[in-house]
């Protein structure tokens, strides 16, 4: 609270001060013209030598207009005193001052929207430092601009102060936040080629409507307004307008201050395509024939900036990779405004050849030095390209451990030498969390997990995690080191226990608890292999018993599978895994172009009781559909993946749950294993039946699965968090891997188990999902019909899973 006493009074920001700004000097001046002496009065916090030390004129010196002038502004120039008289008495220079005012404590007022402690990092003032009318005015627009920044531009800010004893002062901002100055109408002028409605979705900014709650593209921003003309631009390039220009992008503000409007005028040009495409090349042993088969655009289309850019990009990345570090390629262009073409040169000339002489790190309090070097593309001494320079932030910002990296270079020793420094601000890498949700799969579910993504700056990856649902338990310890043993190697080990009820669709339990091993390396930036070696221990039993709810048990009486009961109790998994994969996808969390192609396979038999082979094969293409739809959201995806496993052994053991699975994820609409063989019967008075919608799924051999799926936008998904998809999924699963097939009925019945749905006739499902990144959690949503299926296929037409981390 502000004293009772004190005195409130307003700043009078920004009014002249030459009122205080004199210099007075006698009629006469016996003795002479020479300084004798300086007297300074008023001073009662800063030194006599301290403001003699500001001055220009000094003893000695002739009382000269121009030095006390000076003399004056220098003494105004430290902020320090409020007013500043000189005059002369005889021959000594008076000088009387002033003191500005000691701030006692920064007060804000009205502030909801804005912390207290944001707005402290933003102004200049702080407690015990001199308070200045000029710096005060300077700090309340530094408080408008963040309002601004909030969409506030109705906000005022008031500075008062609060006079004190022994000439100190509480300087109080009372702030009115006002409503946010949200945007009222987006406007296109100029646009013939495309609607405004269709302008609009290339934007950031966009209309103030009532479901954009979560959003803040509604508030005004004058960075985001150059951030949307870039963007149109940008857009029309890619649509063949070559002569494309934004005219002005302006907003305005409604006279009550409430709302915004803005106008975007543009000047569109014509439309062109591409004619004649080639290439030139002055860099020795590069061939315009080489690089020919390279040009990924096509006579006749229409002109994109944007493909051209990227293929720009990849030519030259490919030269520098196959050893022409200096390659630079252009991309050049002739309009024909007569027949609207454009032909395009790609111009391949040698760059000036640059070397790293010294690579410097700098801000990495908890992360090793070799940590981040690894992760570099360039060394000391190697050729240094401006791929080089790009290629080094993605590869630091892509290890998690740094809130910011940049990346600079300096003139070395040398002209064709560069100094690279790495500039990184570290973040924490600790995670802790606790976790709950729902899943069609497993139930309700809740786990907790501790995380150390650079344990002791190594870049070491350690954790330990739990699942608790009510189909499933699950824990885990997990460690992984990047670059095991200094090398391009990924190694790590995962020790868990799992324990699964099938009992919903299944007649058994199962549990394990072993070890993995794991060891990758990666050839180049595209090609990888890794190496897994599993062993693992095995229970599986408690067989469901239908008795035990039936009305009356000695009437009816569930038989399990007799091919479930051949793997009943323990078994010991030995195995090793390999896989190489190729990827060329544009990321790998949410890929929109490119593709991938893994080929792997498993060996068990190292010991253990299980023997068999198994192989695998997926592959995925991303087709981005930006030409069609100018939006960035849609995109084709095919997926398609083979497997096939035998035994080589007849001794070993056949368990079910080795073998191969299809239906939940890898084919929706149908019930996770409910597509491929399945055995078991009731028996009823002693009478043996079909148990039909009830038979154990054995899994399969031989798997087969095709995907294809559009990704869409939704509309409001872009404020809401929602996107839409709609796909077509095929498959089937065959063979059936039993140790003993049992075809005939025997005396008791007991071993009458036919097996139905061992074929490859294709199943075919589709439907439609939705994806909402909600504020609670990612929910998932995927409705399918079946298209084709097999009588006896046991179907689950819509999957929902939702998840939190908190």
């Amino acid at each position: 609270m502000l004293l009772a006493s004190a005195c409130l009074l307003p700043v009078v920001l920004g009014t002249a001060q030459a009122r205080s700004v004199r210099h007075q000097a006698p009629a006469s001046a016996p003795g002479g013209n020479i300084i004798q002496a300086i007297s300074v009065k008023g001073n009662t916090r800063i030194e006599t030598s301290t403001v003699l030390s500001y001055m220009v004129a000094q003893p000695g010196d002739t009382f000269n207009q121009d030095d006390l002038d000076r003399s004056l502004k220098t003494l105004y120039a430290t902020g320090l005193f409020k007013d500043v008289t000189l005059h002369r008495d005889g021959n000594t220079l008076l000088v009387d001052l002033v003191e500005n005012p000691i701030v006692n404590r920064i007060v804000f007022e009205g502030n909801h929207a804005l912390k207290d402690e944001d707005l402290r990092k933003e102004i200049s003032l702080r407690p015990r430092a001199v308070f200045s009318a000029e710096t005060t005015a300077a700090d309340r627009q530094k408080i408008l601009n963040q309002y601004a920044g909030k969409a506030r531009f109705g906000a005022t800010v008031t500075p008062q102060i609060v006079r004190l004893s022994h000439n100190r002062v509480d300087v109080v901002f009372n702030i009115n936040e006002a409503q946010q100055t949200l945007i009222k109408k987006i406007v296109f002028v100029g646009n013939h080629a495309f609607s405004e409605a269709r302008l609009a979705q290339v934007i950031s900014s966009k209309e103030s409507i009532w479901y954009r709650f979560f959003s803040s593209s509604d508030e005004y921003n004058p960075e985001r307004i150059k951030y949307d003309a870039e963007l149109l631009r940008r857009f029309y390039l890619h649509n063949g307008f070559v002569d494309f220009h934004m005219v002005d992008a302006t907003g305005e503000l409604s006279p009550d201050h409430k709302s915004f409007y803005i106008t975007f005028t543009v000047h569109e040009g014509d439309r062109y395509r591409l004619g004649k495409m080639d290439v030139r090349s002055s860099v020795r042993h590069v061939t315009p024939e080489m690089l020919r088969p390279h040009i990924e655009l096509f006579q006749h289309q229409i002109y994109d900036g944007t493909a051209i850019q990227n293929n720009t990009k990849n030519m030259q990345e490919w030269l520098q990779a196959t050893g022409h570090p200096f390659a630079m390629v252009r991309s050049e262009i002739a309009r024909n405004p007569e027949k609207r073409v454009v032909d395009l040169l790609f111009d391949v000339t040698e760059g000036p050849h640059v070397y790293v002489e010294r690579i410097d790190i700098n801000g990495n309090t908890i992360t090793h030095d070799d940590v981040i070097r690894r992760n570099l593309p360039m060394a000391e001494g190697d050729p240094y390209t401006p791929f080089d320079r790009k290629y080094s932030k993605l590869g630091l910002q892509d290890l998690g451990y740094f809130s910011s990296v940049s990346v600079d270079q300096t003139q070395g020793s040398a002209p064709d030498r560069v100094n690279v420094s790495a500039n990184v601000v570290e973040k924490p890498t600790g995670e802790f969390s606790l976790g709950g949700g729902y899943s069609t799969d497993v139930g309700i579910l809740g786990n907790a997990s501790i995380k150390q993504h650079n344990l002791l700056g190594t870049g070491v990856d350690a954790g330990i995690s739990g699942t608790v649902a009510y189909y499933e338990k699950q824990a885990d310890i997990s460690i992984t080191d990047p670059y095991f043993l200094n090398r391009n190697l990924v190694a790590g080990a995962d020790f868990y226990f799992i324990q699964n009820n099938y009992q919903t669709y299944q007649s058994y339990k199962e549990s394990q608890y072993g070890m993995s091993l794991r060891l990758g390396y990666a050839y180049n930036r595209y090609l990888s292999q890794s190496w897994n070696y599993t062993l693992v221990d095995r229970q599986v039993g408690n067989f469901y018993d239908a008795s035990a709810v039936a009305s009356d048990p000695s009437l009816i009486q569930w038989v399990p599978s007799i091919y479930v009961q051949q793997s009943a109790g323990w078994s010991l998994l030995s195995q090793l895994s390999t896989s190489i994969t190729y990827d060329r996808r544009d990321q790998r969390a949410k890929p929109h172009s490119g593709y991938m192609f893994k080929v792997g396979g498993d060996f068990a038999g190292l010991g253990g009781n299980s023997k068999y082979a198994r192989v695998k094969a997926d592959g995925a293409y991303y087709l981005p559909l930006d030409d069609l739809t100018g939006n960035h959201d849609w995109t084709f995806q095919f997926k398609g993946g083979v497997g096939y496993m035998g035994d080589w052994s007849s001794s070993g053991n056949r368990n079910i749950i080795d073998n191969f699975y299809l239906g939940g994820e890898n084919l929706r609409g149908f019930l996770q294993g409910g597509v491929g063989p399945r055995s078991g019967h009731l028996k009823i008075n002693g009478v043996y039946i079909p148990a039909q919608g009830q038979e154990d799924l054995l899994g399969g051999r031989f798997m087969y699965t095709a995907s294809a799926q559009l990704n869409f936008p939704l509309p409001m998904g872009d404020d809401l968090g929602i996107s839409g998809r709609g796909f077509i999924d095929a498959g089937s699963l065959a063979g059936v891997r039993v140790k003993h097939l049992y075809t005939n009925r025997t005396n008791d019945g007991d071993n009458y188990t036919p097996i139905t749905g061992d074929n490859l006739i294709p199943r075919v499902s589709g439907g439609l999902g939705v994806s909402w990144k909600s504020p609670f959690g990612l929910v998932n949503i995927d409705g399918a019909v079946p298209i084709r299926k097999e009588h006896g296929d046991r179907l689950y037409p819509l999957r929902f899973g939702f998840g939190q981390q908190f």
